[in-house]
Order: C-alpha cells, then sequence, then structure tokens
C-alpha cells in the first residue's frame, strides 16, 4: 500500500520531494523511496538548532541508502536579525518570538525547497491530537502544490514494527524518551501519560504546537523583523 502510493506519486506528481525532519516516520518513507527506487527527492531543514544526533541521520541516510539529500539553511541574515534584535532563545518568552523564529528557520527554506516541485510529502499522521484530521492527501494552497501524508492513518505502533522489522535507521533521542523530534531548544522527552506532542514547545498551551510548516495559523501575529 505504501510502495504503491509513493509509486503513484513519482508518477504523476513529478517533481516530487519528501520533507524529511529525520523523524521515525520520514525514517519509514525514505526506506520505501530508496528500496523502490522511486525518483522522489528527500530534504531536510537544518535549522541551525538541531540535536547532533539528528544531524547525523543526514549522513547515515547518504551511507545507508545510497541517495543523496537535499539540506536547506535559513538565511544567515535573517538569524542574525533576530538573535541581535530579541535574542538567541528569546522564543521561551512569547508566542510571536517563536513563530518568528520558527519562520525564519523552517517557514522561509521550506518554500525555497518546493519551488519548482509539484507535490511535496511528509511523515505527519493523525494520531497527534493537534492533527486529527489529516488526509493522505490535500492540495496546499500556501505553497500551491499537492500534498501527501502517506502516514496519515498509521498507528505509532506500525510505524516502529516497519523500522525493527527493515533495519531502518533512526534517531536514537527515541530511546531516551523523544516521541516527537524538532530543534533542540524546543524539545523534551515525554512521560508515559503525555500526549504524543507534548515534548515540543512544552512551555506554550496543547492548542499551538505547530511551526508553521503545515500551514497551521495560530492566534499570534508574527512580526517581521
Amino acid at each position: 500500500m505504501l510502495k504503491a502510493l509513493l509509486s503513484d506519486i513519482a508518477a504523476q506528481f513529478s517533481p516530487a520531494t519528501l520533507a524529511s525532519s529525520l523523524s521515525a516516520e520520514d525514517m519509514v518513507l525514505t526506506d520505501a523511496i530508496a528500496r523502490a527506487g522511486l525518483p522522489i527527492e528527500v530534504f531536510v531543514l537544518d535549522t541551525g538548532r538541531l540535536h547532533a544526533d539528528t544531524l547525523e541521520l543526514i549522513s547515515t541516510i547518504k551511507k545507508h541508502y545510497r541517495i543523496s539529500v537535499r539540506v536547506y539553511t535559513p538565511d544567515a541574515d535573517a538569524v542574525a536579525s533576530y538573535v541581535s534584535r530579541h535574542g538567541r532563545d528569546a522564543f521561551y518568552g512569547e508566542l510571536e518570538l517563536r513563530q518568528r523564529c520558527c519562520e525564519i528557520r523552517k517557514v522561509q527554506p521550506l518554500k525555497r525547497a518546493l519551488a519548482g516541485k509539484r507535490a511535496w510529502i511528509t511523515g505527519q499522521r493523525k494520531d497527534a491530537d493537534t492533527r486529527s484530521h489529516l488526509a493522505t492527501r490535500e492540495f496546499d494552497a500556501i505553497n500551491g502544490l499537492e500534498k501527501f501524508n502517506p502516514l496519515a492513518q498509521w498507528s505509532e505502533t506500525q510505524v516502529w514494527d516497519y523500522i525493527r522489522a527493515n533495519a531502518v535507521p533512526y534517531n536514537r533521542l527515541y530511546d531516551q524518551g523523544y516521541r516527537s523530534i524538532g530543534c533542540a531548544p524546543c524539545t523534551r522527552p515525554v512521560l508515559p501519560h503525555e500526549e504524543l506532542r507534548a515534548g515540543r514547545w512544552w512551555w506554550e498551551s496543547a492548542d499551538k504546537k505547530e511551526c508553521g510548516l503545515h500551514g497551521v495559523r495560530l492566534e499570534a501575529k508574527v512580526h517581521a523583523g
């Protein structure tokens, strides 16, 4: 089923690309793409604040699957301006500043990564509380292309069953209690009773736990600068 869907995307929406956060889900998709030899690009947004364990997976993918991974980084001047004006970790104090940091480090590089593409693929799943209505296919009006979430119906257990069955490389932070991994200062391990994405931006209310990559519009206004 997964291979068939990815094959259809490659055939009907070329050029297509996988936006990999190097999560367990994205490693499953990378594995499926590589095993099938599909002409689907894989790219990573290196925000400049990722865990070392996360970044190590880039070279692991290249060696393990013998495929290339494109890496997009934020505009250095925009990052420097933010840090100079607000402070490197200003996002802890204000939602607007956290959103602005995500805009600079993630959303703007994403737009460059998607330029010229007809479809992008993500590892999103609907069992996270904030993504319960996620569809397998949708149109991304913001970026003007088709968007596919092949694992939308998969459970967390299915993801890990696939990883173990196929010896898929994964971020070792998962072995330390992480369940959703983003930038290092914005991610922590979760407790057994906590929701899947509780470790993301844990200082904010649960309904704000998105970075803007997936077109989610939060209540706070994002400032320029």
